[in-house]
């Protein structure tokens, strides 16, 4: 039976995870370039990309198959994403219409689409993913959600595999860095539950006003649980930074104005210093390695010392996300699916 949905890494056992990365290395040490031959993913970005949508063109030509891509700015007609709304305006087209049919054209659909930002319950339950969800009948692929983003997050632990991090007794930190603009908590979100599922310690080191939200780490938790990993959260640097195998620069929305641009802004514009730097790696384990999902804005998250230097494994990071999926498409589409 194939894979119908990759939503979320905790719909999957950790073996199932395992087999996941598996099946990527064997792709990636033995191609198979006719595998999904005749398939076509069906791609639509609602949000902008870089890494998620050229990696995903070139798993589907490494392994045979095809794809294409639809945003809203190559539609003519405009593409209206809101429910209920009296269509009176520039767009002509509705998602309602338009995911049904992109996704009678592929044999799988990707969609992307950033949170809205405005509601933080509302984000939390992925409301806009699930009901777009509920318009495709065929396999589906989260290509980041309000709240998920488990293609980085496979990529990821791929890479922490191959740097020989410790799962047991590894100690992986998730650091808000500043950004002047308020951003979306799916990386973040999708970040501290890999790490604990993977059965690492996690510590999640913010400013006050920039906790990640209690829905957040309960689900960490119960990841942590059954992996024998931990996950805390403190605003205390130089406690977190201690002994650490892994900083993962990453920025984040202030949880404490959700919604809120204005105050959001006034209470992270204090925060510059939060940035990862050669100080940061003073207490860290000798072999530390800095982690990003990327883009990410030299001297602003990390400086360019850090990021250009032997600690940083960014790149690996996303080439990465190719190999882990085309996995996720094998699984799908490819022989036996």
């Amino acid at each position: 039976m194939g894979l119908k949905l990759f939503n979320d890494l905790a719909d999957f056992s950790i073996p199932e995870v395992e087999a996941l990365l598996k099946l990527a290395r064997r792709l990636q040490a033995s191609p198979e370039p006719r595998a999904l031959e005749g398939k076509v993913l069906a791609m639509l970005f609602l949000s902008p990309s870089l890494r998620t949508l050229s990696s995903f063109q070139a798993a589907m030509v490494r392994l045979g198959g095809g794809s294409f891509v639809i945003s809203p700015d190559m539609s003519i007609h405009g593409l209206e994403t809101r429910s209920g709304i009296v269509m009176d305006g520039v767009a002509a087209e509705h998602l309602r219409e338009a995911i049904p049919v992109i996704s009678s054209y592929g044999d799988a659909l990707g969609i992307r689409a950033f949170a809205n930002r405005v509601d933080l319950a509302t984000d939390l339950a992925d409301t806009e993913f699930l009901a777009m969800r509920e318009l495709v009948k065929v396999p589906l692929i989260n290509m980041e959600s309000a709240i998920q983003h488990p293609c980085q997050s496979l990529a990821d632990w791929k890479t922490l595999d191959e740097l020989n991090v410790p799962k047991k007794g590894g100690k992986f930190v998730l650091s808000w860095s500043w950004h002047p603009k308020a951003l979306p908590l799916a990386v973040p979100s999708a970040t501290l539950h890999m790490a604990a599922m993977r059965g690492m310690d996690v510590t999640v080191v913010r400013p006050d006003g920039f906790e990640l939200p209690p829905e957040v780490m309960e689900k960490a938790r119960k990841g942590a649980a059954l992996s024998g990993g931990s996950v805390r959260e403190t605003n205390d640097r130089a406690d977190a930074y201690e002994g650490a195998h892994v900083i993962y620069a990453k920025e984040w929305s202030s949880t404490r104005h959700y919604g809120d641009r204005v105050a959001d802004q006034k209470l992270r514009e204090p925060l510059q210093d939060w940035i990862v730097d050669e100080p940061s790696f003073a207490k860290a384990q000798p072999a530390a390695r800095f982690m990003h999902c990327l883009p990410v804005r030299r001297g602003v998250a990390v400086t360019d010392r850090i990021l250009d230097g032997p600690r940083s494994v960014v790149i690996h990071e996303a080439q990465n996300r190719m190999w882990g999926q085309m996995a996720v498409v094998y699984q799908m589409l490819g022989p036996g699916a």
